[in-house]
């Protein structure tokens, strides 16, 4: 196996389609840049369609012919995911690759128009649904991939409370955004049990990227921010590198399903991709199968897949 992999070694990806949330900037724009001067057929699955635009016009001057659409979608919105779901299955042909990329980190309490908490709602709930509806078009189709983008701070002061998912009885944003990204990882646990129970050849990986160059530090509060000066200069790595994680985990033909890949480097901060090692709690069987009931209670999306016997 490659010791140090690289986006060199994105294999050619002419006849696939690529859905990446987020792809408008930062990591989801490096992925989806890859992908489609990899041939596929990438649709840039964004809030702000201009800023969509934007992105797509970026990666096509830079890859003539390449084949970028753009689709409004809002995860905070359970009508937004699915009306987007619904626009695609109807546009596309089939899904081989689904990157569950975006995210908001560390945002003040805010309560989404579905009544949840804006973090878990967006980072979990909104991808949850999504690869739901969009699963009849991924299970069709040979080694199809849904990778659902986690983080190193899914073990900061993050524990499931179903008591209090949604921040009603106390907030703390940092909290609150380790449970969504450990969501993120029970999610795609849960999910590869039940694919191979049911036979399915799709896979369901998870990645992270370091700390890399990107948007989603702007809500860091204001005591943090001296620290992070300090300290980041040290440990980051730019967005191109922090999306070497999530490409390995959508293309490298050795992925095998419910593998975590991030950085390899000291404390997973940077470097290049590698299989590694989540938290205890987010191999806890019985932790991802409340999660999954609880999230198909409040998203309504039923995958129709059979729980895993064991």
């Amino acid at each position: 196996m490659q010791q140090k992999w690289s986006v060199d070694a994105v294999p050619d990806q002419a006849g696939r389609v690529a859905v990446v949330t987020g792809a408008n900037t930062g990591l989801g724009f490096e992925i989806a840049h890859t992908l489609a001067a990899r041939g596929a057929r990438v649709v840039l699955a964004v809030r702000d369609v201009e800023k969509g635009k934007e992105a797509r016009t970026r990666i096509t001057r830079n890859n003539s012919g390449a084949d970028v659409m753009v689709q409004q979608l809002d995860l905070s919105s359970l009508q937004s995911v699915r009306a987007a779901a619904a626009e695609l299955r109807a546009t596309l042909p089939r899904v081989d690759l689904l990157i569950n990329n975006a995210g908001v980190m560390y945002t003040p309490k805010t309560t989404t128009v579905d009544g949840y908490e804006l973090q878990f709602a967006t980072n979990h709930l909104g991808h949850f649904a999504l690869t739901g509806l969009l699963l009849p078009h991924l299970l069709p189709v040979p080694r199809s991939r849904v990778v659902t983008v986690s983080s190193i701070s899914h073990n900061q002061l993050a524990h499931i409370d179903f008591d209090d998912l949604h921040g009603e009885k106390a907030y703390n944003r940092v909290a609150a955004y380790g449970r969504s990204k450990l969501a993120n990882l029970l999610f795609t646990y849960e999910l590869q049990r039940r694919l191979t129970e049911c036979g399915a050849d799709t896979l369901a990986v998870a990645s992270h990227p370091g700390v890399a160059d990107s948007e989603l530090r702007r809500n860091v509060a204001a005591w943090m921010r001296p620290l992070l000066a300090a300290t980041l200069p040290f440990i980051r790595q730019s967005a191109a590198m922090g999306a070497l994680p999530t490409l390995r985990a959508a293309t490298d033909p050795e992925v095998v399903g419910g593998q975590y890949y991030g950085p390899g480097g000291f404390g997973g901060f940077k470097g290049h991709p590698a299989v590694v090692t989540s938290s205890a709690l987010s191999y806890d069987t019985a932790l991802q199968r409340r999660l999954w009931t609880v999230s198909e209670e409040l998203t309504g999306v039923d995958f129709a897949l059979a729980q895993p016997s064991s």
